[in-house]
């Protein structure tokens, strides 16, 4: 067998055991996939999940940073800033999920990783326009749609969250948050 169909099976297998919650299966698969093929990010990503899982954030953090030195993506970017948000790095988690966005703009990880540590560290104006982005991709999201609301409510930008929150209604009349906020404001 090619060390790349060995690659391939073993992640697989990590993602299969990962899924059903088997941690120790799928960390056993995830190390044989990095000794057949140690030049993909996957592997490295899915052991960084376990860890965050076990509540070792030392070593998912070291994961994540692997996983990027492999491939710059915004899911390795996405899981860093999540340590960082967990650890109270809004600066840096800022950073991160704004990176991931900027590589993909619908990694909904990071954008709502964003809308968290934007309330977090008091700056929803710079969340906004990352949301409203998304919105031009998928108008249809009810979640992201929202949050929008939510963020404009929050600084004071009333009449804007009114409109995000009828647009919403309008696309989906029984979104019952969206008709709870808009009967508070």
């Amino acid at each position: 067998m090619s060390s790349h169909l060995d690659y391939e099976i073993n992640k697989e297998l990590g993602e299969c055991y990962l899924f059903m919650g088997d941690l120790d299966k799928a960390e056993e698969y995830y190390r044989k996939a990095v000794t057949c093929n140690g030049i993909h990010s996957d592997p490295y990503l899915g052991l960084a999940t376990i860890a965050v899982q076990r509540g070792d954030l030392e070593s998912a953090i070291g994961l994540y940073k692997k996983a990027h030195q492999i491939d710059a993506g915004d899911k390795s970017l996405a899981g860093m800033a999540l340590i960082e948000l967990e650890r109270g790095e809004h600066d840096l988690a800022f950073e991160h999920f704004s990176a991931a966005l900027a590589l993909n703009p619908s990694n909904l990880v990071a954008l709502f990783g964003l809308v968290q540590v934007g309330h977090l560290a008091s700056c929803l104006e710079k969340v906004i326009p990352h949301l409203e982005n998304y919105l031009t991709m998928d108008p249809h999201k009810n979640e992201v749609r929202f949050s929008l609301a939510g963020c404009l409510v929050w600084i004071n930008r009333k009449e804007e969250a009114q409109r995000q929150l009828e647009t919403l209604l309008e696309l989906t009349p029984d979104y019952e948050p969206a008709r709870e906020l808009l009967a508070q404001m």
